[in-house]
């Protein structure tokens, strides 16, 4: 298993992982932008690569001043409060959910048009269990079939686009010439470009994924991937489109939407470009779904660490990979395409409205990450008025897709209340656990031997939440700081324990540090505090050795924001929690 973790992802890998998500989005966002913003659809489609552009600085200050697997989760827990962190997860998984769905789905619709005689839904589903083996075979071996499928995928646009260009020097421009004066079916030219831009933002879908699954990677790949990914969607979505409106008269676009990029194929190459595309969008719609299961591996990892999720999930195979969580996202996956039966505008109403609200997420807690992290190193940062201008973008996607598909939006809530409804369970579990044995204390007369043995249970169980250990370790803060600390385990953690640790220089005197922890002591009764003073260096060996002493795991021990002299990363700790 260590092998296994020690393997860390390349430029390539890396890019190629979360590069199928986003480069499979030219097979369709083409059309719909086309379908809404006509002729100016590439404009549109330029106007993404700006918000993307944007996005690129966003994404680097953030993983790059903590990274740790979780993205939008990630920065809003090193930010804000659990709860706000956990709403970003859910629509994360949402969004990852519905992504491989969609993708599975779609991938056995151009399947079943070169091969007619088989059965979609049943198909999807075997793509979906492939794809859970593939994970449960562990990271190493996901990447090596995501790499394949990219070549593959960046070679065939390269032909398309080739063929293409070539298809236009041999004829006349007078298609380009019909499309440029038709009329515009969205009404004015600012109204087709904010719809065709709405529904474009589509085509930047697993722009996120990169950042959930960072602690994989190579150091600065991360960075790396994401310039990849705005290159690969700078260039083929605005060309394409461009393309198509030089060769494909628009009346015609509607027709051939689900599959535009082969008619394109079709229409410029011969049956044979059509049908090595068609190939192409199985395979690449198949690592968009690898993407989504390495993703989502790696966030319900961090939210079970983190306590939200029930621990029964972190037990790891041989090969280091966290099957119980993958097998839980392939069973929410089936859930889903039973209860859609497959249909698309459905699943495409939960993947869109999820996928844009993380990124404004993303962009808040960036925000957040300013304001109340300052002194936190990093290697990038953006602009306080490009994140708004970012975000603002985010938002205003979001309004005109709902405007495009309001069904689609009650679709979205449909699904998000019940997984909400799930995670705040888990956040609230002490509480309700403690209702329960109310509740048994009131039945205890006519069902006492149910009562007591029920009860008995539960207060072993709660015993067990409430005693797990907290460590925070103070450079000597003074008590507004130290009532701080006390305020968000209080708010944040289900714990009656907690130990504050002071690594001193030789001779150095704890006195009023220790007043103060006697004041926190009486102030905050139902929580035991611990003080601890040790000379040493405070570092990840200190804190390596406190862990397995004191038997605390790392992601339950908090540290203040270091400042720009602090010796170590934040990652260098182990997954040491920022709480100031």
């Amino acid at each position: 298993m260590s092998e296994v973790k020690d393997h860390k992802l390349n430029e390539l890998q890396s890019t190629a992982i979360c590069g199928n998500d986003i480069s499979s989005s030219c097979l369709y966002v083409s059309a719909l932008t086309i379908l809404y913003a006509g002729q100016f659809a590439w404009i549109s489609l330029l106007v993404v690569v700006f918000v993307l552009f944007l996005y690129r600085k966003i994404y680097n200050e953030v993983v790059g001043a903590i990274p740790l697997n979780g993205g939008a989760y990630n920065v809003l827990l090193n930010t804000s409060s659990k709860r706000v962190a956990s709403l970003a997860a859910t629509l994360t998984v949402l969004s990852y959910m519905a992504t491989a769905v969609i993708s599975s789905v779609e991938a056995m619709h151009y399947l079943h048009g070169i091969v007619p005689y088989i059965n979609v839904t049943i198909a999807t589903i075997v793509v979906l269990l492939l794809f859970t083996f593939l994970a449960i075979l562990g990271i190493g071996e996901s990447a090596f079939v995501a790499v394949i499928i990219f070549i593959i995928h960046l070679v065939t646009l390269s032909i398309l686009v080739l063929a293409s260009v070539l298809f236009i020097f041999n004829t006349d421009l007078s298609t380009f010439h019909i499309n440029w004066n038709m009329p515009l079916a969205s009404g004015g030219f600012a109204t087709a470009l904010f719809l065709g831009f709405s529904a474009a933002m589509l085509g930047i879908s697993g722009f996120e994924s990169s950042a959930n699954f960072v602690e994989e990677q190579q150091p600065g790949v991360f960075r790396k991937t994401l310039r990849n990914m705005w290159a690969i969607v700078s260039f083929f979505n605005p060309v394409l489109a461009f393309l198509i409106i030089c060769i494909i008269p628009l009346t015609q676009v509607g027709e051939h939407k689900e599959s535009l990029l082969a008619f394109l194929g079709q229409t410029t190459g011969g049956s044979w470009l059509s049908i090595l595309i068609s190939i192409d969008a199985v395979l690449v719609l198949c690592g968009a779904v690898l993407t989504s299961f390495v993703g989502v591996s790696g966030l319900l990892n961090r939210m079970t660490l983190d306590r939200i999720l029930p621990n029964y999930l972190l037990k790891q195979n041989k090969n280091g990979s966290y099957h119980r969580i993958i097998i839980s996202f392939l069973l929410l996956c089936l859930s889903v395409l039973f209860a859609t039966n497959g249909h698309l505008e459905a699943l495409a109403g939960v993947y869109t409205f999820s996928f844009l609200a993380v990124m404004a997420l993303f962009g808040v807690g960036n925000l957040l990450l300013k304001f109340k992290r300052k002194k936190l190193p990093r290697p990038e940062r953006a602009r306080g008025i490009a994140v708004i201008i970012a975000v603002s973008f985010i938002v205003a996607a979001f309004v005109g897709n709902v405007r495009l598909n309001i069904d689609s939006f009650y679709t979205f809530i449909n699904y998000l209340i019940p997984a909400l409804a799930f995670v705040v369970i888990m956040l609230n579990r002490s509480f309700l656990i403690k209702l329960l044995i109310d509740i048994l204390d009131y039945l205890y007369n006519p069902l006492r031997k149910f009562v007591i043995n029920s009860n008995r249970y539960l207060q072993k169980l709660n015993q067990v939440i409430t005693e797990q250990e907290f460590v925070f370790f103070t450079k000597g803060d003074d008590v507004a700081i130290l009532n701080k600390v006390m305020q968000y385990v209080q708010e944040n953690e289900t714990t009656t324990k907690l130990k504050i640790v002071n690594v001193k220089l030789h001779n150095t005197s704890n006195e009023m540090l220790i007043k103060d922890i006697e004041v926190l002591d009486r102030a905050y009764p139902e929580i035991h505090i611990e003080f601890i003073e040790m000379e040493g260096v405070f570092g990840p060996t200190l804190i390596d050795e406190l862990s397995k002493k004191w038997m605390i795991p790392k992601n339950f021990m908090f540290i203040a924001s270091p400042s720009d002299r602090f010796s170590y990363r934040v990652s260098d700790l182990g997954g040491v929690r920022l709480i100031m």
